[in-house]
């Protein structure tokens, strides 16, 4: 098709189905993120599920397909907001998530985001080799749907969808019935043990091997090296920090207890001093694509102010400089009035200082959202969206706006205006930390747009759509979740079942540990280098092999984040391994039948995470930890948890039978 060639693209259908996409999407995230301390991208079941409804009307388009997926994408990073927000309900000074506020901090901070991406995207998406895994894997999804795959008929095209949204359905059904009867109690939800090292004088270690088809599909995502890297964190956090650091202290309390609060009070901080110099090191290899992009796009703003817009290709149609500009300081005034209110409500003398707070709250924003989304962009195209490590940008954002609160403004407050502070540094973080989880994913949509000859500008657009939409969602879905579970170390009595959010806590920590000058900053070194030499282990790793390779930042993650959150990860990884394995010696079309598991372990994630948000409904509701619990306690800590164990293995065997035979079907069409 000609690059002039009119054609449905950003229509009123495919915007429709895209915002429903989002809805439904967001929500699994929000609850999943909270859980499990991980979110998902998704991009790739939004397009499976837009070519199976779009093929029934007439005129739809590959590219009407991608604007679908496009305006989806906003809830596999939108939703990513749950990682800095429930920040101020641990420290005490939100009780609950205000609908407007809210809303404001993720539409204002999502479209600052859409727009710093538009000029990163020459630079790191048509002038970059960045391999951007997301946005190729959408890009073959929507060709083979279109029809528009090398040898593929329209009638194989039509099988294959059927056969993808089948995947993405029953991927969906079954985490979804099997979270259902988790609730129960029938099956046990997780296999915990903790215990000590050596005898009665060591250090305690443990896990928690949660049994969650969700968690297993990201794995199925991620891939085997980014899951080897998981587990080599969970080893450096679980199998030497926790034993080490407990060891230094009086035993308080269970074994159980006495390793929960190692690893929240010292080995999180480990982690994060390793995601931190991972994010540092990635910082140095953009400067110059960051300059050749914007360079480029001023040079596409000066073709169309001389009205030759139509010597440049449609793939090269962004939103006019001029335009990005413009609508980037219209979100800045809201930006500042949020600002300002915040600080003149919070008292403890921060209005006072209302303006230098205000003014220097908005350049903080202005210059750390770029960076940051130049951060998330590069990272997003290395490895992945669902991969790239948001909560390391948001450590580095929420420590430097502690520092610059700490000299700037502090000395000239009164004694007790300590958590205000931490607050506020917590507000203005979750601001950028919106448009760095926009700007993750963007870039991927872009790519994906680029391969399919999409417009970038109506991608753009649709995009800006998508945040609004995503933004519309997370605030009721957040305030559903508090009240139902509440959050782990959040003040008040603790509930059976509070959400870890494992990013947010150890966020709100680190702003109170600078604020109130007591972190141990001896942690953040030792995970520094832990950092380092895993930044030089990966190098070596990638410069002598083929594959391999141990990304420093999911080191990283696997060390902050609980076992609960890692391990059934990893058995996702190396089974999803397996399964491709297969796939390229038996089946008669490989990439189709992996394309099916992506797709089913997609299903997976939105099933397991959709349910939760009902179930998290029941139980606000009802007032009771267990509202569907029909056994007790004796037979949920015993056989359930082996029945739960074979339950679960059985039923991943045969979906990934049924899931290979299926692309043998699909194939053949």
């Amino acid at each position: 098709m000609s690059s002039t060639t009119p054609r449905n693209e950003l229509t009123m259908r495919g915007v429709i189905i895209g915002v429903v996409i989002t809805v439904v999407f967001t929500a699994a995230n929000v609850f999943f993120g909270l859980k499990a301390g991980l979110t998902f991208a998704t991009s790739i079941p939004a397009a499976v599920i837009s070519m199976a409804v779009l093929r029934y009307f007439k005129g739809a388009t590959m590219q009407e397909n991608n604007i679908v997926q496009t305006v989806a994408s906003a809830a596999g990073t939108l939703s990513s907001i749950i990682f800095v927000l429930p920040g101020l309900i641990l420290i005490g000074w939100w009780t609950g998530f205000n609908y407007w506020t809210s809303f404001a901090i993720c539409a204002l901070g999502g479209i600052l985001g859409v727009m710093y991406s538009i000029p990163l995207r020459r630079a790191l998406v048509t002038n970059s080799d960045l391999p951007y895994p997301e946005g190729v894997a959408c890009a073959e999804v929507l060709k083979v749907g279109a029809g528009g795959g090398e040898g593929i008929s329209a009638a194989a095209a039509a099988e294959s969808n059927r056969a993808g949204l089948l995947a993405v359905l029953w991927g969906s059904i079954v985490s979804a019935v099997f979270a259902v009867v988790v609730a129960t109690r029938v099956f046990a939800g997780d296999v915990v043990h903790y215990f000590r090292v050596r005898g009665d004088t060591g250090g305690v270690t443990g896990f928690d091997f949660f049994l969650s088809f969700a968690l297993f599909g990201i794995g199925h995502l991620v891939g085997l090296w980014v899951g080897i890297a998981m587990l080599v964190g969970a080893l450096v956090g679980w199998g030497w920090g926790v034993p080490h650091f407990s060891a230094l202290v009086p035993v308080t309390g269970s074994i159980a207890e006495l390793a929960g609060a190692t690893w929240s009070h010292k080995v999180r901080f480990v982690g994060a001093g390793t995601i931190g110099v991972a994010a540092i090191w990635t910082l140095a290899k953009l400067v110059r694509p960051v300059i050749t992009g914007l360079t480029s796009a001023m040079a596409a703003s000066r073709v169309r102010g001389a009205g030759n817009a139509a010597s440049l290709p449609r793939t090269e149609h962004d939103i006019p400089i001029g335009q990005v500009g413009l609508i980037s300081l219209v979100c800045l005034l809201p930006i500042g009035w949020l600002i300002a209110n915040f600080a003149m409500t919070a008292g403890h003398g921060l209005g006072d200082h209302v303006v230098a707070l205000v003014a220097s709250g908005v350049i903080f924003v202005v210059l750390m959202s770029f960076f940051v989304s130049a951060v998330c962009g590069y990272m997003a195209g290395l490895i992945g969206s669902s991969n790239s490590p948001l909560s390391g940008i948001g450590i580095i954002v929420v420590i430097s706006a502690a520092l610059l609160l700490m000299f700037g403004i502090r000395s000239r407050l009164p004694v007790g205006s300590e958590n205000a502070l931490v607050a506020f540094a917590l507000f203005i973080t979750s601001i950028v930390f919106a448009a760095a989880a926009i700007a993750n994913n963007n870039l991927q949509d872009l790519k994906t747009g680029q391969l399919v000859d999409a417009t970038p500008s109506k991608q753009q657009w649709a995009l800006v759509i998508g945040v609004i939409a995503g933004a519309a969602i997370i605030p009721p879905i957040l305030d559903l979740l508090n009240h139902a579970y509440g959050f782990v170390g959040a003040p008040g009595p603790q509930r059976v079942n509070a959400l870890p959010a494992p990013q947010a806590g150890l966020i709100s920590a680190l702003a109170q540990g600078v604020i109130k000058n007591n972190i141990d900053w001896s942690l953040i070194e030792i995970g520094g280098a832990v950092g380092v030499v895993m930044i030089i282990i990966d190098e070596v790793l990638r410069r002598t092999t083929k594959s391999a390779h141990l990304s420093p930042l999911a080191v990283g993650l696997g060390i902050y984040l609980p076992t609960q959150s890692t391990l059934m990860v990893v058995v996702g990884a190396v089974a999803g391994w397996w399964f491709d394995r297969r796939a390229d010696r038996s089946a008669k079309n490989p990439e189709a039948t992996k394309q099916l598991g992506v797709l089913l372990a997609s299903g997976m994630i939105v099933g397991e995470g959709l349910l939760g948000v009902v179930i998290a409904a029941f139980v606000a509701f009802s007032g009771k930890d267990y509202p569907l619990d029909v056994v007790g306690d004796t037979f949920a800590h015993g056989p359930a948890l082996w029945i739960g164990g074979a339950a679960f293995i059985t039923v991943m065997l045969l979906l990934y039978r049924w899931v290979g035979r299926l692309g043998q079907g699909s194939t053949n069409a």
